[in-house]
């Protein structure tokens, strides 16, 4: 049978084991990713930030530390277990607000944030629908503000070690195979980003890429 050309949306099961599996995929890497991930977005005291597809909470209860109480986090899921955890594990924090809302449709927001973040997740979306999610992210951003993706880079797999080569078309779906060979520069340009500036992780095989929403002439 053909991997699920999606899977970006899990059941409830699967999202009360999601970050022990990417501990695993990632041979207990994960957290740690996200942290140096976090690092390097240069977080400062008072920032707004968009986290879109929040999942369990984790990168926010990372970021929230960066923004201090003077800043604001606000996380965007459509999992109800998700959200769950979410605000669970980022209860005593309460600049952090999760948010039932599909990210791929219009987000309510314009020109309100500093930074929109989305971690593993944009590969999980057809291209018309990344469209939508990277136009969402321009209108959130106020000018001048970043817009950061923690996602795949672009490699070919059959090139890769043969466990993580097995791993990945074992887990991953047909959407996220199709991703290591889009060029999302392109689409972010289409959408009006410019200045681009990007780390990379495991071997080249991950990516931080950082855009910018440029600032009115």
């Amino acid at each position: 049978m053909s991997p699920a050309r999606s899977k970006v949306e899990i059941g409830d099961r699967a999202a009360r084991y999601y970050d022990r599996f990417l501990s695993l995929l990632s041979l207990g890497q994960y957290s740690h990713l996200l942290k140096v991930a976090v690092e390097k977005m240069g977080i400062k005291p008072g920032e707004s930030i968009l986290d879109l597809g929040s999942g369990t909470g984790k990168n926010d209860c990372f970021m929230v530390k960066k923004v201090d109480s003077g800043g604001k986090i606000v996380g965007l899921d459509i999992s109800d277990e998700m959200l769950s955890q979410a605000r669970k594990r980022c209860r005593r924090y309460p600049n952090v607000t999760f948010k039932e809302q599909r990210i791929e449709l219009p987000l309510p927001y314009k020109e309100e944030f500093n930074k929109v973040f989305i971690s593993f997740v944009l590969h999980g979306f057809e291209d018309s629908q990344k469209l939508r999610i990277i136009h969402g992210a321009f209108q959130a951003l106020k000018p001048g503000g970043a817009f950061y993706i923690l996602d795949y880079n672009e490699f070919n797999l059959e090139k890769i070690w043969f466990p993580i080569r097995w791993a990945f078309t074992r887990w991953e779906c047909q959407l996220a195979a199709e991703f290591l060979k889009l060029n999302i520069k392109e689409m972010l340009r289409g959408q009006g980003f410019a200045d681009f500036e990007e780390e990379l992780f495991f071997k080249g095989h991950l990516r931080l890429l950082k855009t910018v929403k440029p600032t009115a002439a």
